[in-house]
């Protein structure tokens, strides 16, 4: 049920793309094939940062030596070819390292500094862009959204606050068959974002606006062409303007078409014809735009979670109306405006094909998580899930990341 996947509906049938938060995108379909073992993967091949990242240092050796073994078996059973995990305790320390590879074929290290495309995650910049908007007066969140955009089934009873909770009742392109056949078939296609609105709006409203939460993608696509509309500006140039500019993230952006930054690791997928293992590295995320396709890395989530979680880009008020989470049909887990709470922690998960991704922080602790995978063959559960439930369970007991799996939870999106 993980949130992010800019995932398509089918998620056994093909695998995930960029999600959202938990039961996003799920699948349904035959379970993906074993992906092909890389170099083995252990504890003492982890790459540390090449400086601590937190003025009080490192965790406490103990601590450090539990979160080493722990990822490294996780990573062992499910297959993981590289992670990088961040986790960032105040007054404790932090825990900064990279498991595994970048690349399969030459055994190449994965290291804290590359670059990765984050999926779902995205939906939490775009829906602050949003957010801003309101705080500006320029936009009303119980505003329908046939005020902003045109074509959008029932789209006056629709609200913006209903797209970004995740409570429009529109159907999600990613789940459509003609979609999926065509992204599997060339998945280096450029797609504009009323193209992808055209599958969704090719099926009538799964449901009345509000009646229920249901994860779709085409609510934060409109969301992104909302904030072009009302800006007079693209969504990459008012996201770089308005939240990576402000905090200084650097290494965050919107790319045009399959720019990837340099250095980031091969991701590895089954989204493919005939379901064998590929490399998803170069493919166009242009089908996930608003709702998935940013590039980041470690330390530039590392600052843009307590940024989130606190609120710092939006008016306290906004920011409440941000937070009033509802729940999603899973216990200990509910859903704001662009943002999940999972066991306490507010943040998102991502995953598109060969990459998966969490962002999230404790509110009022200061403690931050960022997880980095470069695989989206989940074997057991979300590859980001495992290890975010395993550091977890060691560093925070009290409050763990668990996003359960639709065979856990059932289709509950549907």
């Amino acid at each position: 049920m993980s949130f992010t996947r800019t995932t398509f509906a089918a998620r056994r049938a093909l695998p995930a793309c960029a999600t959202a938060l938990l039961l996003l995108l799920t699948g349904a379909g035959t379970a993906p094939a074993a992906p092909p073992q890389g170099p083995a993967v252990n504890a003492a091949a982890a790459v540390p940062a090449r400086a601590p990242s937190d003025p009080a240092g490192a965790l406490d050796a103990g601590t450090v030596a539990r979160l080493d073994t722990a990822i490294a078996a996780v990573m062992e059973k499910a297959g993981i070819p590289g992670a990088s995990v961040g986790l960032w305790v105040p007054g404790r320390g932090a825990y900064v390292r990279s498991f595994g590879v970048a690349d399969r074929r030459d055994g190449a290290p994965l290291k804290p500094d590359m670059y990765s495309r984050i999926g779902s995650v995205t939906k939490t910049f775009t829906v602050t862009g949003v957010l801003q908007l309101v705080d500006r007066g320029l936009v009303g969140l119980d505003d329908p959204i046939s005020q902003y955009v045109d074509g959008v089934p029932g789209g006056e009873r629709v609200t913006v606050r209903q797209l970004a909770a995740m409570r429009s009742g529109l159907y999600d392109y990613t789940s459509d068959p003609t979609f999926l056949d065509a992204l599997r078939a060339d998945p280096h296609r450029a797609y504009a974002p009323r193209q992808l609105l055209g599958y969704a709006f090719a099926h009538p409203p799964n449901f009345a606006p509000n009646a229920k939460w249901e994860y779709s993608n085409t609510n934060t696509v409109l969301l992104g062409l909302l904030v072009e509309k009302v800006s007079g500006k693209s969504l990459a140039a008012y996201l770089e303007e308005r939240v990576f500019a402000p905090l200084g993230l650097d290494s965050t952006t919107l790319p045009a078409g399959s720019a990837f930054p340099d250095p980031h690791p091969q991701g590895y997928t089954t989204f493919s014809p005939d379901g064998a293992v590929v490399e998803a590295t170069d493919w166009n995320p242009s089908w996930a735009w608003a709702a998935g396709a940013i590039v980041s890395d470690l330390e530039d989530l590392r600052a843009w979670v307590p940024a989130l979680v606190d609120g710092r880009l939006l008016k306290p008020a906004t920011q409440a109306e941000r937070l009033r989470t509802e729940p999603v049909g899973v216990p200990g887990v509910g859903y704001g405006l662009g943002i999940a709470r999972v066991d306490g922690w507010l943040g998102h998960n991502g995953e598109l094909p060969g990459y998966e991704t969490i962002a999230a922080g404790l509110p009022g602790s200061g403690v931050t998580l960022v997880v980095l995978v470069n695989s989206d063959i989940d074997r057991g559960g979300s590859l980001s899930t495992l290890i975010g439930r395993a550091v977890t369970q060691i560093v925070t007991p009290e409050h763990v990341w668990n996003l359960p799996s639709p065979s856990q939870v059932g289709e509950n999106r549907r």
